[in-house]
């Protein structure tokens, strides 16, 4: 009896660890045609883990979104010479690796918009002394090789996470290598500096020295058709066409004279060689339908058109207007304009404006 207990107790173990080993090889073989098909949102430990230790970012700009700023790029998704952003549109360039949160001109440049800390975290490299020159031509952007980003620093927040801060103004970086920042504090201001073509601080953020997108977060896929985890610490709307600025001016303006900030005139002599209503957008398409009417201050419409774009175009400027004949005068009072950008049925944008036209000073 003893001797057949032990060949039978033998026999078990055996077979326990035939099964055990089937199981084990079973869990490690690929998926077959047959079996459940592993969904696609499964990440390995590692990546489950840096998920886990994601910091939250704070958008880099003390204003608010939609009302006196907004984001004019998007990262470039497409690892080809074309580019898309995250929501399938073109508010982004071949190879761009941040986000663009811009201001509406140089003159609220001047006054000072701050740029803040995404993150707590302590910074590693910054740079100041680099001139606001504003990149509008292949001379002045061979004056910036070298030094693109311009004015900013690098912050390292832990764990492989790192933020960095481009086109600060010019004496205005108040952070030095070595110190620990808190979220929300200010690292200097909006700026033109390096590779810039209008004010606006760009923000990268990285992984383990890889380019992350925040509207997407981890996400080894290219394209935009990828499942999202944004990395922003409060939902931020993508929003690929918006209005930058608009108002009235005796002249027609041009997009360098905007950038400016010129054309902000409240009010217009009755002498002006012109009365011009203006608009300046971001992120028209083509097709897209844009309406304007011009009024008198005794309701009169003077102006009006109805123009489809025929290009797309990341920054767009256009107007409508009444000239002066010569030794003539506008009418005094109150001038009105209205505006519309349509793409199809939707309305993108509808705004009013009004100008006071009273006798020379």
């Amino acid at each position: 009896m003893i001797s057949f207990s032990k060949k039978y107790i033998s026999k078990l173990f055996l077979a326990l660890a035939l099964v055990v080993l089937s199981s084990c090889f079973n869990k490690g073989s690929s998926t077959t045609a047959n079996s459940p098909q592993v969904e696609t949102t499964t990440r390995s430990p590692e990546v489950s883990q840096s998920i886990a230790q994601t910091p939250k970012f704070a958008p880099p700009i003390s204003c608010t979104l939609g009302k006196d700023c907004y984001i004019f790029h998007y990262v470039d998704r497409d690892p080809t010479p074309a580019a898309v952003d995250f929501g399938c549109g073109r508010q982004t360039y071949d190879g761009h690796n941040g986000t663009d949160f811009g201001i509406p001109d140089e003159k609220t440049m001047a006054k000072g918009v701050p740029v803040i800390a995404a993150a707590a975290g302590k910074v590693l490299r910054s740079r100041d002394g680099v001139e606001d020159i504003r990149v509008n031509d292949q001379t002045t952007k061979k004056q910036v090789e070298g030094i693109e980003c311009g004015n900013g620093m690098v912050i390292d927040h832990g764990n492989g996470w790192e933020t960095q801060y481009c086109h600060l103004r010019k004496g205005s970086v108040v952070v030095k290598p070595g110190m620990q920042v808190e979220k929300g504090t200010v690292l200097g201001m909006i700026g033109e500096s390096g590779l810039a073509s209008f004010p606006h601080v760009h923000l990268t953020i990285r992984y383990q020295g890889k380019v992350v997108d925040p509207f997407v977060g981890i996400n080894s896929e290219s394209g935009c058709q990828v499942a999202r985890n944004p990395l922003w610490d409060r939902p931020l709307n993508y929003v690929p066409t918006g209005l930058i600025r608009a108002g009235f001016a005796p002249k027609a303006p041009d997009l360098d004279a905007l950038w400016k900030g010129e054309f902000s005139e409240t009010t217009l002599a009755a002498n002006s060689p012109a009365i011009l209503f203006w608009v300046q957008v971001f992120g028209v398409l083509q097709g897209d339908r844009e309406s304007y009417k011009l009024f008198t201050p005794d309701g009169k419409m003077v102006g009006e058109t109805n123009n489809d774009i025929k290009s797309s175009n990341r920054a767009w400027v256009s107007y409508v207007g009444k000239k002066n004949r010569e030794n003539n005068t506008l009418m005094l009072g109150t001038w009105r304009a209205e505006y519309q950008l349509k793409r199809g049925d939707r309305v993108l944008i509808d705004i009013k404006r009004q100008v006071e036209v009273g006798l020379k000073k």
